[in-house]
């Protein structure tokens, strides 16, 4: 079984891939992903401040990064129970 910190790396790190897969760092006025696992249950919660010229909608991204960051925890106790 994954340890609790294992399970918030993996989701956060998810979600960030997510972010950066759609806005430079730097192009980024500002973002927070913020990931807690107590009890079995995960929390993610994603906000992206892009700029407004920025090709893709910050919400729908923060959307995807959080859906992602819940993939990737579930991958991770998929493999862990293989």
């Amino acid at each position: 079984m994954p340890t609790d910190e294992k399970v918030v790396q993996t989701a956060a790190e998810a979600a960030e891939g997510v972010i950066f897969a759609h806005y430079k760092q730097s192009a980024l006025k500002d973002f927070d992903v913020t990931v807690t696992f107590e009890e079995g249950v995960l929390d993610v919660d994603v906000y992206v401040n892009a700029p407004d010229d920025a090709d893709a909608n910050a919400e729908d991204v923060a959307d995807e990064a959080a859906r992602a960051a819940g993939d990737a925890v579930d991958e991770l106790f998929a493999d862990d129970d293989a």
